[in-house]
């Protein structure tokens, strides 16, 4: 059995290793199902091969593919380099894919579409998402509820469906939270490994981060801890269950 590629873009290794954690329980994986590479400390090998890997996950991270790369962090500026290295690859063979949140950027960007913080902006927080009616027949989502919530909190956007993407869902603040390229490349908006715990721990972690006025914590913890957000571990479930 080919084991998952785990690519994670977040330099705090609190937020990193709670995401990986999220993975594992909500994609029903086992760690040794998984290789695991942190971008902040690790390089991509010289040597990886996409064709070793069931599939590749990416997570999400503070970084934004449409800021000035003159005013990047030096790490984040390294860590979008390498993910954006393997996706002409992955778009050219298909290779079964799942960016999320920050992974939708990446997917777009690298396919032409703008990506911006122009429009199309969530705060922390729930938000419902509707599919569509490609989405509805899509093998990751078909017989899911019409609208579910998910957990959500970006400054950047997809402005436009990217060229050869098939769009999923949408949510009235920000139309393109999944999307497809080919049959087995998805990038979502939203966090598919996300409730109300995880985005917690995050929110502790990221309030100094432009996400939200930090005084607001609090109260937006006790948002996201009650939200109803149990629709999304299934997708990452259902990608994983498709191409283990």
């Amino acid at each position: 059995m080919k084991p998952f590629l785990i690519l994670q873009l977040r330099p705090e290794t609190e937020a990193s290793d709670g995401e990986f954690a999220a993975f594992l329980d909500k994609g029903g994986l086992r760690t040794e199902e998984v290789h695991r590479i942190c971008l902040d400390h690790q390089a991509l090998p010289d040597d990886l091969n996409l064709s070793d890997y069931a599939g590749v996950i990416v997570g999400g991270g503070p970084g934004c593919v449409s800021d000035d790369p003159a005013s990047k962090d030096p790490v984040e500026a390294r860590i979008e380099a390498d993910i954006l290295s393997l996706m002409p690859e992955i778009t050219a063979r298909d290779v079964p894919f799942m960016g999320c949140c920050y992974g939708i950027g990446i997917l777009a960007h690298h396919l032409g579409a703008d990506v911006s913080k122009e429009r199309f902006g969530e705060p922390v927080g729930p938000v419902s998402c509707t599919l569509t009616e490609d989405g509805a027949a899509d093998p990751l989502l078909a017989g899911l509820p019409a609208q579910f919530d998910a957990l959500v909190g970006h400054k950047e956007a997809v402005q436009e469906l990217p060229t050869g993407c098939v769009h999923l869902l949408a949510s009235d603040p920000c139309p393109f939270q999944m999307i497809r390229y080919g049959r087995n490349v998805y990038a979502t908006q939203f966090h598919p490994e996300a409730d109300g715990h995880v985005f917690e721990d995050r929110i502790n972690i990221y309030k100094h981060r432009g996400y939200f006025p930090p005084e607001t914590a609090e109260d937006l913890i006790v948002t996201v801890k009650s939200s109803e957000v149990t629709v999304p571990p299934d997708i990452l479930r259902r990608f994983v269950q498709r191409y283990r």
